[in-house]
C-alpha cells in the first residue's frame, strides 16, 4: 500500500464544482486585488473566528510580521517565542528588528510552557507570541495573566490551528492580534500562498491593512514605510469556497486522530497528549520515538509517507548563529527535534489506510 504524507486530491475532488466556480467568478469579473472576494472572505473568516476584524495578507509570515510592526515593536525589543516551532515565528520577530527569546515547550503538548515564560521577561520584552502548534491550542489563561501582569502584547500564531479551541473559545481571539497562514497544506488552505490577521482592535486592523498596502491609506499617499502583502482575489475566492466545510473536515481529522491514538500500541512510540481544555484540529499528528530515523525509514519502505516537525531547532539553525545559543541550552526543543515524526493526517485518508499505518507502526 502506498500512502502519501499528505494529499489534497480527496478534498479537491469533493469541492471541484465550488473551486471551479470561484475561479470562474474571479476571471469573469477581471478584478484581482482588493475586491469583493477579499472583502467577502475577510467578513466570513472574522465571523468564523469570533473576531471583529480580518485583514487578508500574502502569507502567514507576513501576518505575524505586520502584526508586530503595527504594535510598534522593533529595534532593541524582545519577543518571547517557543523554542519549538516553525522558523516563520522567529523570522517575523527578526524582520521587525526585534530579538526572539526562546522559551521551552511542554514536551507533552509541544506548545510553549507558561510556567517558564515569566523567567524570560526583561525590561526589553514587549510581547509574547504563543504558537498553537500542530493544531492544539496553547494554555492561554496563564499566558494572558503573565502578559497582563507585565503589560505585554500577545500575538497569537494560529498558522496551524484554524478552528481549534481553548475552553470553548477559538484560537486567535485571546491576544491583541493573531496571524493565520493559508498555505495549501493547512486545514484551511489556499491554492497558493495566503494569510490573514484577525483582531478586535479597529485602529490596529486599519494600521495593518495600510502597512500591507505599501503603507498607503489611499492611492499614492503613504503614511508608513509599508510592505506589499495583500490577499489576492483568486485565493480569497478559493478560501471562501472551502471555509464552510472547515468544521466538518476538522471533525474528520479528530476521528482519524482518535483511531491512531486508540490503535497504536507500541511501547517504543509516544503518542500525542491532548490538553483537556483544548479541542485540537490535528494539522499534524506527531508521534515521538527514540529511534525516530529508524522508524521513518521503516515506514517509508512500507509505503507510508512521513515528515519531521522540525528536524533542526531554530536556535541551531545557521541563520540564528548570531544569537549564540549553544547546543544543549534548550534541551526540550532539541529532544523534540530528534524524536518527533509526523504520520499521514489529511482529509480523505480512508480507514483501510489508517489501519494499515497502525498495524505497521505496531510491528516496529
Amino acid at each position: 500500500m502506498k500512502i502519501p504524507f499528505v494529499s489534497f486530491l480527496p478534498m479537491e475532488y469533493e469541492l471541484d464544482d465550488e473551486l471551479k466556480g470561484a475561479f470562474n467568478r474571479v476571471l469573469t469579473r477581471s478584478w484581482y486585488i482588493e475586491g469583493v472576494e477579499d472583502q467577502s472572505f475577510e467578513q466570513a473568516f472574522s465571523s468564523y473566528c469570533g473576531s471583529k476584524y480580518c485583514i487578508g495578507v500574502g502569507n502567514g509570515l507576513d501576518a505575524l510580521m505586520l502584526s508586530l510592526k503595527a504594535l510598534g515593536i522593533g529595534d532593541g525589543d524582545e519577543v518571547i517565542v517557543p523554542s519549538n516551532t516553525y522558523i516563520a515565528t522567529a523570522l517575523a520577530v527578526t524582520y521587525v528588528g526585534a530579538t526572539p527569546v526562546f522559551v521551552e515547550p511542554d514536551i507533552r503538548t509541544f506548545n510553549i510552557n507558561p510556567a517558564l515564560i515569566e523567567n524570560a521577561v526583561t525590561v526589553k520584552t514587549k510581547a509574547i507570541m504563543p504558537v498553537h502548534l500542530y493544531g492544539q491550542a496553547c494554555d492561554m489563561d496563564p499566558i494572558m495573566a503573565i502578559a497582563k501582569k507585565h503589560d505585554l502584547k500577545v500575538v497569537e500564531d494560529c498558522a496551524q490551528a484554524h478552528g481549534a479551541t481553548y475552553k470553548g473559545q477559538k484560537v486567535g481571539t485571546f491576544g491583541d492580534v493573531s496571524g493565520f497562514s493559508f498555505y495549501p497544506g493547512k486545514n484551511l488552505g489556499a491554492l497558493g500562498d495566503a494569510g490573514a490577521v484577525v483582531t478586535n482592535d479597529k485602529d490596529l486592523a486599519d494600521k495593518i491593512r495600510v502597512l500591507g498596502n505599501y503603507g498607503s491609506d489611499y492611492k499614492y499617499h503613504h503614511i508608513y514605510k509599508g510592505n506589499n502583502s495583500r490577499l489576492d482575489e483568486l485565493q480569497a475566492a478559493f478560501l471562501a469556497a472551502k471555509l464552510p466545510h472547515l468544521d466538518r473536515m476538522n471533525e474528520e481529522r479528530r476521528r482519524i486522530a482518535y483511531l491512531f491514538s486508540s490503535g497504536i500500541k507500541n511501547e517504543k512510540i509516544i503518542l500525542p497528549y491532548v490538553n483537556p481544555d483544548c479541542v485540537p484540529v490535528w494539522h499534524v499528528y506527531g508521534i515521538r520515538c527514540a529511534q525516530r530515523d529508524d522508524l521513518e525509514k521503516y515506514l517509508n519502505e512500507r509505503g507510508i509517507g512521513t515528515n519531521k516537525h522540525y528536524p533542526i531547532p531554530m536556535h541551531l539553525q545557521e541563520c540564528y548563529m548570531d544569537l549564540n545559543i549553544s547546543q544543549g541550552s534548550l534541551p526540550i526543543a532539541e529532544e523534540i527535534s530528534a524524536t518527533e515524526l509526523s504520520i499521514p493526517m489529511y482529509y480523505g485518508i480512508n480507514d483501510d489506510e489508517i489501519h494499515y499505518i497502525i498495524d505497521v507502526i505496531n510491528c516496529f
